[in-house]
């Protein structure tokens, strides 16, 4: 998969957290502790408490319980914690006056909550949920943007017991309704609503809805973002303002079972169903500020800016993980191309942001738009550049190394998943890099690639497991453990399946291939569709491109190319002759595309993620009926279904 083409520098590599732990521990190289953390898996979770500071209320006399079987491993038996006490309290109380997090308004407003501010305002509607009837194991629902009250939703709901339950602001009401009646939520924290490419989006009227099918609800608490007059059922309704306001209480911090759930997080539901993962309190603390101390590096000072909403995965991770450090992170509302393309590069700047991460549709986005929108501004705070949820094409991977990261930042590529709250592989700052690698498995991850057969491979496509299990790996479904085991331990007993296609190369380094479900096979043979899409965006006139498989008589699939052009190039077959060609020369003609369709634009989600199944779907003549709520662009499409050329 290529040789190494960045190496960290002299200064990163001293000064780094894992240099430290390494020197603690007498070991030469990162792999080292990667391979120690694997093999010695029990000495690995009870270290990594010491090395992150964390605080139990009790002492943990187990480190890990199998006597249920591995699918129902139980962590730090005896223990007691709660996340909101090593993500907040501890550091209110001890630098109250460091800042916690920024945010960032669409409409140039601000907020700034220091530690202290944030644990008093947690406190207020701890107790404003505790005073409605909110207690341990009930669900608080948050229907929410980027809001600071969102964070304070997040701990006051972990504090006191209860589970939170992020919904993407985007889903329509039937989606937000699904989410709301499987898991039961007492109470629903929505706002009258946000602002989105300069329009006022209102979301009281969708939560209206959503409720009306979720009679679970009891009460629907409105933060007022807006401004605006919206409907409030009495009884049912009231304003966050006038539920915390006057209001002096400071609940205990609950002493939680390390086991118990701290966040109910749903799957998008794309292949069926969706899924509540139930992260526990350890595992949504151990993993995210795992992630942030040895991978992003992150120390004291640092500002993690994950471009993120609190209903995906990453925005939680960014919170707790970089809030455990005591540290700050930055979180925005609206788009992050508006009101100009360069608003992220003009955030970094302002506020001086160490780390960053995006989606890679994001970063073809930004790239899109040119380098002068880079070039325009200071990014010399950046340490570490990052990327999640899809795999990142090479040319966009040497774009973030050299365009923004001035070959001084590591990429930190990396991949998990909902169900594991982080990821299972990801590199360090401290290694080489090659092009769109995610480098090792990570700590503690006892990560592979196996055939059909289960059998490990090396140098070739396979499905990513994990041979052990993590604290942070869901606690089964939220009432489905038959659905969970049949989706995670059945294709290979006693190994979690994962669902991705990757692949190890010669020199132990991960590449994502993408989801196993979007693989083409084309005349028995395997092929991802970032495999292609990675050629196809070499091409110089081409700024994304999606690879779907569509049925064919003779070879079972065959490729359906979709691709949208950069500035200053037109549609022509020349241009389709040329991008077939480059599909060809670099992956045979076995994998020559059946059709390419030139279009305007491709669905994607609102964090970044293009929509390959309603691509599918469209390239196979039928009509799209799924949910389309979380589309950022659902013009997109039509221009599918009626490409340019």
């Amino acid at each position: 998969m290529g040789g190494f083409v960045w190496y960290p520098p002299r200064g990163l590599v001293e000064e780094a957290n894992v240099t430290r732990v390494l020197e603690e521990l007498g070991l030469e190289s990162y792999r080292e502790l990667v391979e120690k953390s694997v093999d010695e898996l029990e000495w690995f979770w009870d270290y990594v408490n010491q090395v992150l500071g964390v605080e139990w209320f009790e002492p943990y006399k187990q480190v890990l319980d199998l006597s249920r079987g591995v699918e129902w491993a139980r962590w730090y038996r005896g223990g007691r914690i709660n996340v909101v006490h090593n993500a907040l309290d501890r550091h209110a109380q001890r630098s109250g006056d460091r800042v916690a997090f920024i945010w960032s308004g669409e409409d140039g407003s601000e907020a700034r909550y220091t530690y202290r501010r944030l644990y008093d305002e947690v406190n207020r509607l701890a107790d404003a949920l505790l005073d409605l009837g909110v207690g341990k194991g009930d669900v608080v629902a948050m229907y929410i943007p980027m809001l600071p009250e969102t964070v304070v939703t997040l701990f006051a709901a972990m504090k006191i017991g209860a589970a939170a339950l992020p919904i993407f602001s985007g889903y329509s009401p039937p989606a937000a309704a699904e989410r709301l009646r499987g898991s039961g939520a007492k109470v629903l924290v929505t706002a009258d609503g946000f602002y989105r490419r300069g329009r006022k989006i209102e979301l009281k009227p969708l939560a209206d809805k959503a409720v009306e099918m979720a009679p679970n609800v009891e009460k629907v608490v409105v933060v007022e973002r807006l401004g605006i007059e919206v409907e409030m059922r009495e009884g049912r309704d009231i304003y966050y303002h006038d539920l915390v306001s006057g209001r002096r209480g400071a609940p205990e911090t609950v002493e939680m079972d390390p086991e118990d759930p701290a966040l109910l997080l749903y799957t998008s539901g794309t292949t069926g169903k969706p899924k509540g993962a139930v992260i526990s309190h350890a595992g949504a603390l151990l993993q995210p500020a795992k992630e942030h101390f040895f991978n992003l590096d992150m120390k004291p000072g640092d500002i993690l800016f994950w471009v993120t909403d609190i209903g995906w995965m990453m925005g939680p991770w960014q919170i707790i993980g970089s809030q455990h450090l005591g540290l700050t992170h930055l979180i925005m509302e609206g788009a992050p191309d508006y009101p100009e393309p360069d608003r992220i590069w003009s955030l970094v700047e302002k506020y001086r942001v160490t780390q960053l991460g995006f989606s890679a549709t994001l970063v073809r986005m930004l790239r899109r738009y040119g380098d002068e929108y880079v070039e325009r501004h200071d990014l010399s705070s950046l340490r570490a550049l990052g990327n999640t949820g899809e795999p990142l094409d090479e040319k966009s991977w040497w774009w973030l190394l050299e365009k923004v990261g001035e070959r001084r930042t590591p990429i930190i590529n990396l991949s998990g998943g909902t169900e594991v709250f982080g990821c299972l592989v990801l590199p360090s700052p401290v290694m080489p890099l090659k092009p769109s690698t995610l480098g090792y498995n990570g700590l503690g991850m006892a990560t592979d690639v196996f055939d059909e057969n289960g059998n490990p491979v090396r140098g070739q496509v396979g499905y990513l497991v994990c041979k052990k299990p993590a604290p942070s790996m869901t606690r089964g479904l939220w009432k489905d453990p038959d659905r969970y085991i049949r989706t995670y331990w059945s294709r290979f007993p006693g190994v979690w399946y994962h669902g991705d296609w990757a692949l190890i190369d010669e020199d132990g380094y991960f590449y994502i291939l993408g989801r196993a479900d979007d693989v083409i096979k084309v005349a028995g043979k395997r092929v991802g569709p970032a495999e292609i899409e990675a050629v196809v965006n070499k091409h110089p006139a081409v700024a994304e491109s999606a690879a779907v498989g569509v049925p064919d008589p003779l070879k079972g699939e065959v490729i359906a190319l979709y691709i949208t052009l950069k500035p200053g190039h037109e549609p022509s077959e020349e241009l389709k002759k040329e991008v077939e060609n480059l599909v060809v020369e670099s992956l045979g003609k076995p994998f020559k595309p059946g059709r390419i369709h030139i279009v305007r634009d491709l669905p994607r989600t609102r964090s970044g993620k293009i929509v390959r199944r309603i691509i599918k779907t469209v390239a196979m003549g039928k009509e799209f009926t799924g949910d389309t709520s979380s589309l950022e662009n659902p013009e997109a499409i039509e221009y599918v279904k009626k490409p340019l050329l």
